[in-house]
This record gives structure tokens, C-alpha cells and sequence, in this order.
């Protein structure tokens, strides 16, 4: 299963590693791209999404709706 969210705050490559990274660690997770110039995470696999929410703003960015 992959889903794509919208994800305010990124401005560079910098911005999209620190998104994946923290993502990646998740349980469930399989992949993840992150796009600063979309707005966007792509994440594969059954992420919980209250635990997804929680990575992204611990990486200093927001998960919008």
C-alpha cells in the first residue's frame, strides 16, 4: 500500500532527507520519498498514521491536511 500526504515546511533536499529518514524508521514502512518542490511523502507499506503524523513534526515539519 502506498500513500502520498501533503507536508508543509520543506524547502530543500536537506528538508526531504529529514523527512525520510524519520519515516523510514517507522514499523510498516518500505519506502518513502519525500518531494520539497511537491509539498509531498510518498510512503509504502501499513505506517500507522498517528505514529507518521508524530515523525514529521518531530522533524521540525507538518503534515497537512
Amino acid at each position: 500500500m502506498s500513500q502520498t500526504l501533503a507536508v508543509s515546511g520543506m524547502s530543500c533536499t536537506g528538508c526531504e532527507s529529514n523527512v525520510e529518514s524519520a519515516v523510514s524508521e517507522l514499523p510498516g514502512c518500505t519506502g518513502v520519498e519525500a518531494d520539497h518542490e511537491a509539498g509531498t511523502v510518498t510512503v509504502d507499506g501499513e505506517v500507522d498514521e498517528a505514529a507518521l503524523r508524530e515523525a514529521i513534526e518531530d522533524s521540525g515539519y507538518e503534515l497537512s491536511e
